[in-house]
């Protein structure tokens, strides 16, 4: 078997010159002016553009903190000491960004009480549901790392730490960010520390981007795995991260950010750090993402689904919106594993409150179809409802069969397969 090459652009990055602009790099929270920043939110920005900043801050602020905490077993883990120093100076990074958005939120809108807990405290209404589940499954992969130092692991965690959270959620953000307030020409002070906290994480991702090179180059299947089962596992949360609230996808409208547009930059950001890992984007096999189709037509669907209420929290009835339930079992179709059931098995969902749809399993011509198949080996009587909050991970599929809210019918070896041909 030949060997897995490393990226040449990737190889170039070494541990030691990440470590080096890090010294380079150095700026202190605590010195940031916020005088002119203070003067701008309070008398040059309306209620509503204050609304939706505080909200899109309070985001970071709290993720900040968070991955403070949940650093330290990435270096226990890491294999090399040069990556566990670099890692030391990471979390020394992340601390700072805490300190510099605790001062904003303090020095400027004036909520909490000035110390970093009195500023989270007052903030924490603020945070949605996808960022809670994002960054209590965090808690849990640092967690599950302390344990198990596998490489495996090792690649789940530097995955859902640098390639998501830092790489898909945080850097496009920061862009948007320091884009629009740039343009309403405001809050120069957080622009400027907005800007020093961009610097980092462009750090920070090219190092786990090396990792996980690293892992892909020493075992190629493992590593791949291990990412896009981290990717499938947290997408309906991740995406559901800047939901804003009431579902209004133009809430950020007024601070000159458009939704598509951010949702677009984390796609394409994302596909190419899968390339710079050394992935072959165009043959992953079940990425949940698809790949095949350009970064804003991604970015739509998500969209799309938010606003049919079909990913986030369960905050209402999903609106059976044919575009939307398009993506959403075209998704379905992309995740089915056809390794696990022989050719030609068919799932038939039987909606009590919708149009019915079947899924076809066929190596390479996998289908997803609407209307009731021919023959069906697995029928799924259920409603539309229950369906969409199964796919959204907000229902556990095995508690509403034992509430029967899903009845099965069919071939019981055919049932036995369904959580290996559809898992997660």
């Amino acid at each position: 078997m030949a060997a897995t090459a490393m990226p040449a652009a990737t190889a170039q990055i070494t541990y030691e010159d990440l470590y080096a602009r890090w010294e380079k790099g150095n700026w202190s929270a605590t010195e940031i002016d916020f005088s002119q920043d203070r003067s701008d939110w309070h008398e040059r920005m309306s209620p509503e553009q204050q609304e939706a900043a505080l909200w899109l801050f309070t985001l970071f602020f709290h993720g900040e903190d968070s991955v403070t905490d949940n650093l330290s077993p990435y270096i226990d883990a890491a294999p090399l000491e040069e990556q566990k120093y670099f890692l030391a100076t990471q979390q020394v990074d992340e601390a700072r960004h805490a300190v510099f958005f605790k001062r904003f939120v303090d020095e400027v809108v004036g909520q909490g009480d000035g110390s970093v807990g009195g500023g989270l405290r007052a903030t924490e209404p603020l945070l949605t549901w996808g960022h809670r589940k994002v960054f209590s499954h965090l808690d849990e992969v640092a967690a599950g790392l302390r344990k198990d130092r596998s490489p495996v692991n090792l690649a789940r965690a530097i995955t859902m730490y640098h390639l998501i959270v830092e790489g898909a959620l945080a850097q496009p953000t920061q862009h948007k960010i320091d884009e629009a307030l740039g343009t309403m020409d405001v809050l120069p002070g957080f622009r400027e520390g907005m800007r020093n906290v961009s610097l980092d994480e462009q750090r920070h991702i090219a190092f786990g981007v090396r990792v996980l090179a690293d892992l892909h180059v020493a075992d190629p299947a493992g590593t791949q795995e291990a990412i896009v089962e981290k990717f499938r596992e947290v997408l309906p949360w991740t995406t559901a991260v800047a939901l804003p609230p009431n579902r209004d996808l133009g809430y950020t409208e007024c601070i000159g950010i458009d939704l598509t547009d951010l949702f677009e930059e984390g796609a394409s950001l994302l596909e190419q750090r899968l390339r710079a890992v050394g992935l072959q984007v165009d043959e992953l096999d079940r990425f949940p993402l698809p790949l095949d189709l350009p970064p804003r037509v991604r970015a739509e669907r998500g969209l799309k689904l938010l606003s049919a209420g079909m990913l986030g929290p369960k905050d209402g009835t999903p609106v059976y919106d044919h575009e939307a339930v398009e993506i959403l079992m075209d998704t379905l179709r992309r995740g089915a594993v056809p390794e696990a059931a022989p050719a030609g098995t068919v799932i038939q969902w039987d909606f009590a409150d919708a149009q019915p749809w079947f899924l076809r399993i066929d190596n390479g011509s996998t289908s997803a179809e609407p209307g009731r198949a021919p023959r069906a080996d697995v029928t799924l009587r259920m409603t539309f409802e229950d369906f969409v909050d199964v796919a959204a991970k907000r229902e556990d599929p095995r508690r509403l069969m034992l509430r029967r809210r899903i009845r099965p019918r069919g071939s019981l070896r055919a049932l036995a397969r369904l959580p290996k041909v559809l898992p997660g």
